[in-house]
C-alpha cells in the first residue's frame, strides 16, 4: 500500500508541475494588463515604471521561475486591480464556492443513488422511464437557462426565495457558512439545485447502468438463493460492487464543481471563486488568474489521489496492479 501510495503521489507532483507551465505560459501570452491598469493618456514615464514594478519586462521563463520561487513559500503575488495579496483575496471567496459545491453534490447524491437504484432495479417500471427522463434534463438543458428559470419561479413570481446573493453568514471553525441558519439555506438552495442538476443526471444513469449489470449477475442470483432480502442483495451486493464508478464520478464531479461553478455563481451574484476569476478576466488580472487555475489543477490532482486511494481500499487488485 506504501508503494502504491507514493507511486500515486509522484505521479501527482508530476502533472501539476507540467500544468503550472502551460497555465503560466498561456496566461501570460494573452494581453497586456498594463493597458487596463492605466489611462490610455498616461505618460510612457509612468507605463514604463508599472511594467518594471510588476517583473513585465523580464524574459517570460524568468518570470516563471521566479513565480514559482514566490509560490513555494505560499506567496501567489498581488492582484493588479485589488492590490492585495492573490492567496488572501482567493481564500476569502473560498469558503462560499466550497459550501456551495458540495451542497450541490450532497443534492446530487442523495437523490442520484436511491433514485438510480431504483431505476436499474425495476427499469421496466413507469417510475423508471420518469426517472430516466429527468435525468435527460439534466443533462441537455443549458445550466444558465435553469438559474434564471429558477429565479423567475421561485424568486419573482412566488417570491418563496431570494433571487441573488449569499444571505447571513456564521463562523464555523474561522469558516463564514450560511448553511448553518433557515435564512441561510433559503439563499444556497436555488444555486446548489442549478449546479447539482448536471451532477443529478450523471449519477441517476451511472447507478442504473451499474445496477442493471450486477442485477443479472450469479452473485446476486446466488444471494438471492441463500434467502437473503432484496434489500439486503441490493444494499450488500448491487450498491457496494458499483461503488467504485460512483466514487470516481463523484471525486471528479466534485472537482470539476468547485472549478468551475462560474456560470450559477454569476447567475445568481454568488460571492464566490467563479464570480472573482470572472471579474479578472475582464480586466486581465494576470496573477489572481494563474493562481486560480494553479489551484484548479492542484484541486483536482488531489482529488484523484484520494480516489486512487479508495479505489486501492475497494478493489486490492487495483494496488496489487499498479505495484506490479
Amino acid at each position: 500500500m506504501i508503494g502504491f501510495f507514493i507511486q500515486r503521489v509522484l505521479q501527482a507532483l508530476m502533472v501539476i508541475v507540467a500544468m503550472s507551465v502551460i497555465v503560466f505560459l498561456g496566461v501570460y501570452a494573452i494581453g497586456n494588463p498594463i493597458d487596463v491598469m492605466i489611462d490610455p493618456a498616461s505618460d510612457q514615464a509612468l507605463r514604463e515604471a508599472l511594467i518594471q514594478r510588476y517583473g513585465l519586462d523580464r524574459p517570460l521563463i524568468e518570470q516563471y521561475f521566479v513565480f514559482m520561487g514566490n509560490l513555494l513559500q505560499g506567496d501567489l503575488g498581488e492582484s493588479f486591480i485589488y492590490r492585495l495579496p492573490v492567496l488572501n483575496l482567493i481564500l476569502s471567496r473560498f469558503p462560499a464556492t466550497l459550501e456551495l459545491a458540495l451542497t450541490a453534490m450532497m443534492i446530487a447524491t442523495c437523490l442520484g443513488i436511491p433514485l438510480g437504484l431504483w431505476a436499474g432495479y425495476k427499469p421496466d417500471s413507469l417510475s423508471a422511464k420518469v426517472i430516466m427522463a429527468v435525468s435527460v434534463l439534466g443533462f441537455s438543458v443549458p445550466t444558465f437557462w435553469v438559474g434564471l428559470l429558477l429565479i423567475m419561479t421561485f424568486a419573482v413570481e412566488l417570491g418563496w426565495l431570494p433571487s441573488g446573493g449569499r444571505g447571513p453568514v456564521t463562523e464555523v471553525l474561522g469558516m463564514p457558512l450560511s448553511i448553518t441558519t433557515l435564512e441561510g439555506w433559503s439563499y444556497i438552495i436555488l444555486p446548489a439545485f442549478n449546479l447539482a442538476l448536471f451532477k443529478l443526471g450523471l449519477l441517476i444513469r451511472l447507478t442504473r447502468a451499474g445496477t442493471i449489470e450486477v442485477m443479472s449477475s450469479d452473485y446476486v442470483r446466488f444471494a438471492r438463493a441463500q434467502g437473503l432480502s432484496e434489500g439486503k442483495v441490493v444494499g450488500l451486493h448491487v450498491l457496494k460492487n458499483i461503488s467504485i464508478p460512483i466514487v470516481t464520478v463523484f471525486g471528479l464531479e466534485l472537482g470539476s464543481t468547485l472549478a468551475f461553478a462560474v456560470v450559477t455563481e454569476t447567475v445568481f451574484n454568488w460571492p464566490g471563486m467563479g464570480k472573482l476569476i470572472i471579474d479578472s478576466i475582464t480586466v486581465l488580472d494576470r496573477p489572481v488568474m494563474v493562481a486560480y487555475l494553479i489551484l484548479v489543477v492542484f484541486l483536482f490532482v488531489v482529488i484523484n489521489l484520494v480516489v486512487d486511494l479508495i479505489y486501492g481500499q475497494l478493489d486490492p487488485r487495483i494496488r496489487v496492479k499498479a505495484a506490479s
